[in-house]
């Protein structure tokens, strides 16, 4: 079995993995990390988007060993050091962006790259950035209103 580290929600994880296991499989089996979704297996539904390296990616569709080295960032590792939710975690509460909650932390870490790499988007870059993340409750408007809820919050921060 392959050996191997990531750097997973801020700290040095050694991993122990078959070469073939998804880097899905691995966070929500040996690393316990079950707040990442397993929807569709195929990437087409974005439960289980994680931020590698600060990118969002569908952690179905990536071996791993592809995280080798890297940095994997999990709905988990968004709180904050006292525990409060994060900013984008707080809006979708606040903002009833989510329903079931089964697409939620998928929803979550997308939006939260975005903000990232774009700290005041429009609501046609929001939709975009959110277009291979599925939702089967909520028709999205409440999304994109955490989206935009967060971005205002995050730039207060920021202030």
């Amino acid at each position: 079995m392959p050996q191997f580290q990531i750097t997973l929600n801020g700290r040095t994880t050694a991993v122990d993995t078959e070469a073939a296991t998804l880097l899905v499989d691995l966070l929500r089996g040996p690393l316990g990390l079950t707040g990442t979704h397993q929807g569709c297996d195929t990437a087409q539904c974005g439960c289980c988007t994680v931020l590698l390296d600060g990118q969002s990616v569908k952690a179905c569709s990536l071996l791993a060993v592809q995280a080798a080295g890297r940095s994997v960032t999990t709905i988990e590792g968004l709180a904050r050091a006292d525990g409060s939710l994060h900013p984008v975690q707080e809006a979708f509460v606040a903002c009833h962006g989510l329903q079931c909650g089964f697409c939620t932390p998928g929803m979550v870490m997308a939006a939260t790259c975005l903000l990232q790499q774009r700290p005041q988007p429009t609501e046609a870059e929001i939709v975009h950035a959110l277009e291979g993340n599925l939702c089967r409750c909520t028709g999205y408007v409440n999304i994109v209103k955490a989206v935009q809820a967060a971005a205002q919050a995050m730039a207060g921060e920021r202030a």
